[in-house]
């Protein structure tokens, strides 16, 4: 890994070290959601993050050079996720960030690096809650991982350039986690004409700011990537992500 690595980590002790503020940002607040969803939440998201640990034991049981690469992938969902962007009607929205670790770690791995990441941020910055991490980790930690690396192996299996998949398992990655939060709060505050009404609303809010930031997101991330591939291209045949070459 080379030096611009450091200096990455010291923008997440930063940002970790900032005063806590209240908002009302895509993580659910704590305490936002009835009890019965916050426990059914739960019970959905933790399956995929024990398969993560399996698959993370697995992986760096392997190759114990990847617990670089692994801590980069969350420090990066953390770096992104922590930034928010005014939306309307006094919401927020902000990038994921877990396009990068479904694609080198695949989606399950992620779940354990995202599920980390929303408890730091609960814990330090107020952003969330500690009820609610099963239903952020689930729209965040599993639902965003799973279609990153979907549409990153439909564009590599179709033949697609590189940079595209890992472009689009960003913008994916992020747009469907702030569908599936909105599914959540439909699910749980239905209006009176319905589920997808209140579906429908709850994705309006964050529509106008989240399709710009998505666009970003699946611009820093390839930016990032390249940086790896430039820098750790060994992790990254290790991971299958590159072919290997002969040397």
């Amino acid at each position: 890994m080379s030096a611009w690595l450091p200096a990455f980590f010291g923008l997440v002790v930063a940002l970790s070290l900032g005063p806590a503020r209240s908002a009302y940002a895509m993580h659910i607040a704590e305490g936002f959601l009835p009890p019965a969803w916050c426990l059914f939440w739960y019970a959905l998201a933790l399956p995929f993050v024990a398969l993560g640990l399996r698959s993370i034991h697995r992986r760096t049981l392997a190759d114990p050079r990847l617990k670089m690469l692994l801590g980069l992938a969350g420090a990066f969902t953390f770096v992104l996720s922590a930034l928010k962007l005014p939306s309307v009607t006094g919401s927020c929205s902000h990038p994921t960030g877990v396009g990068l670790g479904a694609v080198l770690f695949g989606p399950t791995a992620m779940s354990v690096l995202g599920c980390i990441v929303l408890l730091f941020q609960a814990l330090l910055l107020a952003h969330g809650g500690l009820s609610t991490l099963g239903a952020n980790t689930f729209s965040m930690a599993v639902v965003g991982p799973l279609v990153a690396y979907g549409a990153y192996r439909a564009v590599r299996g179709a033949g697609g350039p590189l940079w595209l998949a890992v472009f689009l398992a960003a913008v994916l990655g992020d747009l469907l986690t702030y569908v599936t939060t909105s599914l959540q709060l439909a699910l749980a505050f239905p209006s009176e004409a319905g589920i997808w009404f209140s579906l429908t609303k709850f994705t309006g809010i964050f529509a106008i700011t989240q399709v710009p930031l998505a666009v970003s997101e699946g611009l820093l991330t390839v930016v990032v990537f390249n940086l790896l591939v430039a820098h750790s291209r060994n992790e990254l045949e290790e991971l299958a992500v590159l072919p290997r070459e002969v040397r």
